[in-house]
């Protein structure tokens, strides 16, 4: 069960950076946009889990929530809505990818315990392949604006970061709780955050949210990336450990390639082929130990790889 909700959940995130790109470049404002989507995910989530007794709205007054939020939702989608103006999809994907290695790094210094090379050794392979596999199909320009957004979307990956880890705390703080209500209540608040910064930061008409594109890729990114794939995302965390959920980030662009090939018939190169096959190795390295601990019936939780 943990591998087919990881491989749905990867499947799903490895579109997502182009729904944004495209609800981005038609003119929806981004911070709306990605507020917009995830509030009402959360709250449709939040309602569903308290409907059916797994939650109680009181969750929403809890400090946990609101700081999960921030880091998890807000500052990552904030940055990445952003950045998407003037970088590609495929330089956002790659970028993206050193959230696994700053997991491991906060999760290494919080816990003071020495990691497997094995783990080291496979995030390195994972970055590495994530590069050998974008860089033949994306141009850079390099502008003071492509380089403030990757430093953006880099610091937005660092909340990601901290906001997954202090998130296993935060699961076991709340055993009693859903994970589902857990990170619908997580949503809700980002999501009220990023509306709040598009209500001080951009003009939103009608227009710009109503057109076919970006009205698609909110629907999308709403159902599929917020309440699907992100509610599977923290359900993993609760049943593995941080890192483990976490190297979609080193699958979404094999994705991304893979879709791009199948339909839109871009040519794919023998170096983006070899960094496919670079992404999985690193995957494997970087969760060498939990993997053999969930071939068992019954996953151990880890909180160190």
């Amino acid at each position: 069960m943990i591998f087919i909700n990881y491989i749905v959940m990867c499947l799903i995130f490895g579109t997502t950076f182009l729904a944004i790109k495209i609800g981005v470049d038609t003119g929806a404002p981004p911070f709306f946009s990605a507020g917009i989507r995830f509030f009402l995910a959360g709250a449709i989530l939040l309602l569903w889990s308290v409907w059916r007794g797994k939650a109680r709205l009181s969750l929403l007054l809890r400090k946990e929530m609101v700081l999960t939020g921030a880091a998890l939702t807000f500052g990552v989608f904030a940055a990445l809505y952003w950045a998407e103006q003037y970088i590609s999809s495929g330089v956002a994907a790659v970028l993206s990818a050193t959230g696994p290695l700053m997991i491991i790094l906060l999760q290494n210094r919080a816990s003071g315990q020495k990691l497997p090379v094995s783990t080291w050794a496979g995030c390195l392979v994972g970055t590495i392949g994530v590069i050998l596999l974008v860089v033949p199909g994306v141009t850079i320009s390099f502008s003071i604006m492509w380089i403030v957004a990757s430093l953006v979307l880099l610091a937005g990956e660092f909340c990601y970061s901290a906001g997954t880890v202090y998130s296993q705390r935060v699961i076991r703080r709340f055993e009693d709780t859903s994970p589902i209500a857990l990170n619908a209540a997580q949503m809700l608040y980002g999501g009220v955050m990023l509306l709040l910064l598009s209500l001080f930061t951009e003009s939103v008409t009608p227009a710009s949210i109503l057109e076919p594109k970006s009205l698609l890729s909110l629907i999308y990114l709403t159902t599929a990336g917020s309440m699907v794939a992100h509610t599977i995302f923290y359900w993993l965390v609760s049943k593995t450990n941080p890192v483990f959920p976490s190297t979609w980030l080193y699958v979404s662009p094999l994705i991304a390639l893979v879709l791009g090939a199948l339909l839109y018939h871009e040519p794919v190169s023998l170096l983006s082929a070899i960094g496919g096959i670079t992404v999985m190795l690193g995957i494997v390295l970087v969760n060498l130990k939990s993997l053999k601990q969930l071939r068992g019936t019954n996953p151990v939780r880890s909180s160190t790889q």
